[in-house]
Formats: C-alpha cells, sequence, structure tokens
C-alpha cells in the first residue's frame, strides 16, 4: 500500500495493518523527511492517546494529517508503531 499525499509517496508498506478502516503502516515506512511534529493529541476510549505528524509536501502543509499511538491501551496493541493518515491523504495498492 502506499499513502499520497500533494503527488509525493508519503509512506510505502506491504505490511498493513487495517483497524476501523484505517491503514496503519509500520512507522518505519514514513517518509521523515516530509513529516513534521504536531502539539496535537485525541484520546480514543480504547486505542489510547494519539499524537499527530504535519506532511510537508511541495512547499504546502497538511497540519495533522498523520497520527499514532506512542502507547496504546492493550486492546490497540497491535498498531504500536505504526502510523496513519486522514485528511485528504489517498491510500492506494502499491
Amino acid at each position: 500500500m502506499k499513502a499520497i499525499w500533494n503527488g509525493a509517496v508519503v509512506a510505502q508498506s506491504d505490511d498493513i495493518v487495517t483497524v476501523e478502516g484505517n491503514a496503519y503502516f509500520p512507522e518505519a515506512a514514513l517518509r521523515r523527511e516530509l513529516i513534521a511534529p504536531s502539539s496535537h493529541s485525541s484520546v480514543c476510549p480504547w486505542k489510547g492517546t494519539a499524537q499527530y505528524y504535519s506532511l510537508l509536501v511541495g512547499g504546502k502543509t497538511n497540519q495533522d494529517a498523520v497520527w499514532y499511538y506512542p502507547d496504546p491501551k492493550p486492546a490497540a496493541a497491535e498498531i504500536r508503531g505504526r502510523v496513519a493518515f486522514w485528511k485528504g491523504v489517498q491510500i492506494t495498492p502499491a
């Protein structure tokens, strides 16, 4: 699978975990040069607290478009070390 935004592949992997319809990529598949840390966070009752990255591609910013759970609750252990996307990031077959 590929995650694409603003014409750039921001992550690519065959090792995908799908939770609630979202494709979680291994964090190592994320192109680090295209992200910036964000101070935004959110809480899911069963997954835990999510942290975010913003995407920086072609002079444009997609604020908080990448999320991850640094310390997921036990019910969501399968997404530890993984990232997911939203805000217009397209997930397509590789």
